[in-house]
């Protein structure tokens, strides 16, 4: 695009040579700017983007978008300026997605849920990557800034753009379905991550409806029956609905699910279609609804389902940190699951980690750290998490920093007895119990990533690692 097409996207005021050509990157890091790249200044938690217009030329920006137009003793340099840099930033993208759609060849999937949103992503970026171009968030760029950086990166061949949405408040989804306007919306389910923010599970279920109420008849909304709060967005969509789940009502089904510590395995049932085995190397029966969240866009968008299945196959894990086996040189094994933790992911592990310590006939730990952003449902739900550990079954809990301090007392109330539960202060502690691990061992580590736990997870599953 030129200057003066990217000043007309955005809706603001250039100055400098309009017929300059930008065909490189877009950023709001100047340590991410190279040689053609179109820098964003914008406030941002920590710092001021305006403080790096400097560091942004000097790295090869050749545009920048200000808030505010450059001082004398700023580098000469074509600039926009617009009211806001945020908003300027989803104005271009939108730009950029419209352009993609009217090329003829771009189709748009987007995904939500409380759960499970980046490794459906990964799932789709295999499978879709087969038949073209594909492009989706780096680690979990899900919010105003991620969604459009994604969208930013589109290229003129570029087939599939997979977008992940996260939301921190209602209207969040809402604006990067504006921009992406998706041909496939994915619901995958509504519990209690980010439950603080938004004030309530049911705030939560309206914020993630947001994903298919601006559907066009003709698109595709994804919806996982087994949950009932997505089950109701059914009736809030234009779209044509497309079921995924355990239950017979769903268009694609899995079942005869089991784990182990090779994977996970099930039997996928799609309507007029043979049954196919389906084979993860991903740990956890709560990731075969991500599974069939991503094979059901692949029927939706009339691709072969035996040739996703293979793509699944292949994936060695879900994302560095989530449900990542680990083998140290001890014996034990290792889980690390320590970016992300909700309730309805922490008792999924849970579950994953006492089915595999008693068919494996290993002794089974759980390192817990904070689930955060839970607000006032907090303390319950860290004492239910407690329980859960007794209830499961499981051998050994070792609660991490104050707010997993709950887990620990109510683990300690529910059991006959004290001593499989240990409360420590810090990650340091916590390693200095595990010390003792050996062949016998099994250990999840799972936390929110605020919690700080995914060292101690690496740093056990590698010591003394060959």
């Amino acid at each position: 695009m030129t200057a003066s097409e990217i000043a007309a996207a955005v809706g603001g005021e250039l100055h400098g040579d309009g017929h300059l050509l930008i065909s490189g990157s877009v950023e709001t890091d100047s340590r991410e700017v190279k040689s053609g790249s179109a820098f964003v200044a914008m406030p941002g938690e920590v710092t001021d983007g305006h403080r790096f217009i400097r560091a942004a030329v000097e790295a090869g920006a050749a545009l920048i978008i200000a808030e505010r137009p450059l001082r004398d003793d700023e580098p000469s340099i074509p600039h926009i300026v617009v009211e806001s840099g945020l908003d300027a930033l989803g104005a271009l993208a939108r730009e950029v997605v419209r352009r993609g759609r009217d090329s003829g060849g771009l189709t748009v999937v987007a995904v939500t849920g409380s759960n499970g949103k980046t490794t459906t992503k990964n799932m789709l970026q295999v499978i879709l990557e087969q038949h073209g171009p594909t492009i989706s968030p780096v680690k979990s760029f899900n919010n105003e800034v991620g969604g459009p950086m994604t969208m930013l990166r589109l290229a003129q061949d570029t087939r599939f753009l997979v977008l992940e949405m996260g939301a921190s408040r209602v209207g969040d989804i809402a604006s990067l379905i504006g921009m992406a306007k998706p041909d496939v919306g994915v619901v995958l389910k509504v519990g209690l991550a980010h439950a603080g923010e938004f004030g309530g599970v049911e705030m939560t279920e309206r914020a993630k409806s947001e994903m298919v109420t601006e559907l066009a008849p003709s698109d595709t909304a994804i919806l996982n029956f087994d949950d009932e709060r997505v089950r109701r967005m059914s009736g809030l969509t234009d779209a044509s609905v497309l079921w995924f789940g355990t239950e017979n009502e769903s268009g694609l089904r899995a079942a005869d699910i089991e784990t182990t510590l090779d994977g996970t395995t099930f039997t996928l049932f799609s309507d007029g279609a043979d049954p196919l085995p389906v084979t993860l190397g991903i740990l956890g029966e709560h990731h075969v609804m991500n599974a069939l969240a991503a094979l059901a866009v692949t029927r939706a968008l009339g691709l072969d389902l035996r040739q996703a299945v293979d793509a699944l196959a292949r994936m060695p894990r879900a994302e560095r940190w989530r449900m990542e086996l680990l083998r140290p040189a001890s014996g034990a094994i290792v889980i690390n699951d320590a970016y992300n933790s909700s309730p309805d992911s922490a008792r999924a592990a849970l579950q994953t980690l006492a089915h595999l310590g008693r068919s494996s006939g290993r002794r089974s730990w759980a390192v817990i750290g904070e689930m955060a952003e839970l607000g006032d449902v907090a303390v319950e739900e860290h004492d239910r998490l407690g329980r859960l550990v007794v209830r499961y079954g499981i051998d050994k809990l070792i609660a991490v920093g104050p707010g997993a301090k709950a887990a620990h007392i109510a683990a300690e109330a529910e059991s006959s007895f004290g001593q499989d539960t240990v409360y420590v202060e810090s990650a340091t502690e916590a390693q200095e119990l595990l010390t003792v691990l050996g062949e016998n061992d099994l250990v999840l580590v799972k936390s929110s990533l605020s919690a700080g736990l995914k060292e101690l997870g690496d740093t056990v599953g590698e010591q003394d690692k060959e």
